[in-house]
């Protein structure tokens, strides 16, 4: 088997033809225009990377039964389902040739992955957050042999595995608390620096640089979170690119403390908490100007560790230049929370960060209520700021009261309604106009 060159797939290797992701570019005039869902801009791009490499036959998407349902259907103007056996009326994309492998096995699609790229080719493995966890076992001996074979100079670098998260914990539709698990980050974490990426864009454009990164990469296990409904987009791509190739960094247009210290740092990870805590500053700042508000948004997970734990990792400097050495960090992550406190427990301002997450709540309800249930949503991000900064007195103490009202209202909305209220499903980024819209 050694002395077969098929087992040494990374001497076999061809570079994807890749388009050029720019060209697949969300237009962002402003922060917050309402865009389609991320992963259907993704899936343009995708389709084009079948389309450009179908002579070289080196790059398939896997998942269980779940590229339409997670917004790839684009690939299907460029390819099908790979499938063998009898095909009935009414059946879709299905073909005895064709880039898309689907059955509803997570374990066969790693399998299948796995092998793809140990001989030499490249794949995307899209799958539910939720049901990722299924290949644990598979995921660690992957990373195991990746890191082992690092060392071993006659093994050459294969292409990365590459994870797709979508239909994530915050976006469920009809789906409940059984699909709502973003525990597959806390695994990943776990293997060798060396050898682990976690990417979490928070809009469409950075999600096209992310992927088309990954698509370039070698010898890595990646893995990407993001949303498939519409959902608002923040960052034009010249911005997104600048964004993602940094990894983290202040978000300036929605920041007021240029020229000062910040009272306070509203930091975010992943879609819906980006939303949340850019809601949650629209409120403080309209309802308290005089605090400095800084935003600082994470898209790279591995920056929070030090330099000396992760390559992409911040030295102890540059992280105190972004979330203070003694201000309250408020932060909004996708996942569990505690990962937040495992990458950063060793930084000076570690005391002072305040991490919002998903805590195991949830069930089949509406997406602000999700948040709600989990202490995300921008109204507890609020109060949870005004707890932390007692300078805001008597007008931080009514803004909070108001803010337990509104909690209240949402709950007899959406039992009478089954949406969210208007002012949430129709939110803005919009500064200025805040005050009318708690």
């Amino acid at each position: 088997m050694g002395a077969n060159p098929h087992a040494n797939g990374g001497a076999l290797l061809r570079d994807l033809r890749l388009p050029d992701f720019r060209d697949y570019a969300a237009d962002v005039p402003s922060p917050g225009v309402r865009g389609i869902g991320d992963t259907h801009v993704l899936g343009r791009f995708l389709r084009d990377v079948v389309a450009r490499n179908a002579e070289q036959r080196n790059f398939r998407v896997f998942g269980p039964d779940e590229t339409l349902s997670n917004g790839l259907e684009a690939l299907f103007e460029a390819t099908q389902r790979q499938w063998n056996a009898t095909t009935l009326p009414g059946d879709e994309f299905l073909a005895p040739a064709g880039r898309v492998m689907e059955m509803l096995s997570e374990h066969q699609c790693e399998g299948w992955l796995e092998g793809y790229l140990l001989t030499g080719r490249h794949g995307v493995f899209n799958c539910y957050e939720a049901f990722i966890h299924i290949v644990d076992s598979m995921f660690n001996q992957h990373a195991k042999w990746l890191k082992v074979t690092s060392r071993l100079p006659w093994r050459r670098p294969i292409a990365s595995l590459n994870y797709l998260l979508a239909s994530h914990v915050w976006r469920q539709d009809h789906n409940g608390f059984t699909h709502q698990d973003p525990g597959f980050l806390d695994h990943v974490v776990n293997k060798k620096a060396g050898v682990v990426r976690v990417y979490l864009p928070p809009d469409a454009n950075c999600l096209l640089s992310v992927m088309d990164h990954c698509l370039r990469s070698r010898h890595y296990v990646n893995v990407v979170v993001a949303g498939k409904h519409p959902a608002p987009q923040w960052l034009s791509m010249d911005a997104a690119v600048k964004h993602c190739t940094e990894g983290i960094g202040i978000w300036q247009w929605a920041s007021n403390d240029q020229g000062a210290p910040p009272d306070v740092v509203m930091a975010c990870c992943g879609d819906v908490p980006t939303l949340e805590t850019l809601a949650a500053v629209s409120i403080l700042r309209a309802h308290l100007p005089d605090l400095k508000v800084r935003v600082v948004n994470v898209v790279d997970l591995m920056k929070l560790q030090p330099d000396t734990e992760h390559p992409h990792g911040l030295s102890d400097l540059e992280f105190d230049e972004l979330f203070t050495r003694d201000k309250p960090v408020i932060f909004a992550f996708h996942g569990y929370p505690w990962l937040i406190h495992r990458l950063a427990y060793r930084r000076s301002n570690h005391d002072n960060i305040h991490v919002r997450g998903y805590k195991e709540e949830g069930t089949i309800t509406t997406p602000f209520d999700m948040a709600v249930l989990n202490d995300l949503d921008r109204f507890h991000l609020v109060m949870d700021t005004i707890d932390r900064l007692p300078q805001t007195g008597a007008l931080g103490i009514y803004l909070k009261q108001q803010l337990k009202d509104r909690l209240v209202e949402h709950k007899q909305y959406i039992a009478k309604y089954g949406e969210d209220l208007p002012e949430i499903r129709n939110w803005e980024w919009n500064v200025s106009n805040q005050a009318k819209n708690l």
